[in-house]
């Protein structure tokens, strides 16, 4: 069985693990189904608010689709996330990307 087809067994057995959905974006985004990896960080980050990693690896995956704006829209709402759970590793990655893209 290959990994999104188990990330998404184990979503369905279980919607509310924010790992499981946050290893299904990556996946999503590894193999560029980049519509499906936003629609799971997206999911992710509205159950899950505060899962930091989410907000950068959502706005990698924009970069990388050339969604220049969204992903800075991403980041300076990943940055908050960063804040608000003391992140100062994330919340450094994250503002150094952010002027990397503007």
């Amino acid at each position: 069985m290959d990994r999104i087809a188990l990330l998404t067994e184990i979503l369905t057995a279980n919607p509310d693990d924010a790992f499981a959905r946050y290893g299904l974006a990556l996946e999503y985004s590894k193999t560029g189904q980049t519509d499906q990896a936003l629609g799971e960080f997206k999911t992710l980050i509205e159950k899950n608010p505060d899962y930091t990693p989410a907000y950068f690896m959502a706005a990698q995956t924009l970069a990388t689709a050339n969604r220049i704006d969204e992903a800075k829209r991403m980041l300076v709402d990943g940055i908050a996330s960063a804040r608000r759970t003391s992140n100062t590793h994330a919340q450094s990655e994250m503002t150094a990307m952010l002027e990397e893209l503007t």
